[in-house]
């Protein structure tokens, strides 16, 4: 009974101990002027792609030849277009775009980076295949690659979320793999082995936790990477085909009458900027959070 006791006691103290740490890094993070501002323009990004469109009355598709690059007013916050769109309806929507294609491109990469980095670092035989199909995929420049998958997958949103996480991938796998060979040489990894932990276990178990806190900030970034190559592929055409708005498109839609309609190319400009802006401060500040050696 006392051993039941003195066994409660100790799982109590653990998650008030964990709980503590916890709310500590909350503080931490909270306490960071970057953290902070990256975490309130990312909040703010994300409710407007998401909640957005739904208070934007005018539609970002209905054309009026008649109100052409009009510049910005009461009625048109952000103008309009060369076919009388409205340009802030287009941005809102456009974010939307943006983010989701972001955001799910950082998840993508992640997640494979995190397997192609545990597996890496499970043999060499692996490590050495892994590493060489990154190694080819790195040597091509990113947007080229990207071009070249969406020309053979063609212009849809899917594939560009595909395209994109294809070429970030490699450098997830690669830091993945960094992480988890520094941890595989931890005397408590040498321990589960010498208790008859299988392999799995370790790898999803006790390598695989202490390998995300680089990853998640590594993410954020990739995150960030996406957005500008989205809004690089819809530039050039061969991104998210039109008429669905992103800030790309209405980008390449600008510069044509960049003299003459500066608001079209200013307003989703500056959105893309905000974003990724925002995305490197929080990187940053978690970064700094996770950081035991920063103050």
């Amino acid at each position: 009974m006392n051993t039941e006791s003195r066994s409660g006691e100790l799982d109590a103290l653990r998650k008030r101990l964990q709980k503590e740490q916890r709310r500590l890094t909350r503080r931490k993070f909270l306490r960071n002027p970057q953290s902070a501002a990256g975490l309130a323009i990312v909040a703010f990004m994300t409710l407007t792609a998401a909640f957005g469109p739904l208070l934007v009355r005018a539609s970002p598709l209905a054309a009026d030849v008649a109100n052409q690059l009009q510049p910005p007013s009461r009625a048109h916050w952000f103008g309009t277009d060369l076919l009388g769109r409205d340009v802030f309806a287009r941005v809102v929507y456009g974010a939307r775009t943006s983010m989701t294609v972001g955001f799910s491109v950082g998840v993508i990469s992640g997640a494979l980076g995190m397997l192609i980095g545990l597996y890496a670092c499970s043999g060499a035989a692996l490590d050495g295949v892994l590493m060489r199909l990154c190694d080819g995929l790195k040597a091509i420049p990113s947007l080229l690659l990207a071009i070249a998958l969406m020309t053979a997958l063609g212009a849809d949103a899917r594939n560009v979320i595909l395209s994109l996480a294809i070429v970030s991938t490699p450098s997830m796998g690669r830091l993945a793999r960094s992480a988890a060979l520094v941890v595989r040489e931890q005397t408590y990894i040498e321990a589960m082995r010498g208790l008859g932990a299988t392999p799995a276990r370790i790898l999803f178990r006790h390598i695989a936790p202490n390998i995300a806190a680089p990853l998640i900030v590594q993410t954020t970034f990739v995150f960030a990477s996406a957005i500008m190559a989205e809004a690089a592929l819809s530039f050039l055409g061969a991104g998210v085909p039109p008429p669905q708005p992103s800030w790309g498109s209405i980008l390449s839609e600008g510069r044509t009458v960049i003299y003459r309609a500066q608001w079209m190319i200013a307003f989703p400009g500056a959105a893309a900027a905000l974003a990724v802006l925002g995305l490197n401060l929080l990187g940053d500040g978690i970064r700094d959070t996770l950081d035991p050696k920063a103050d």
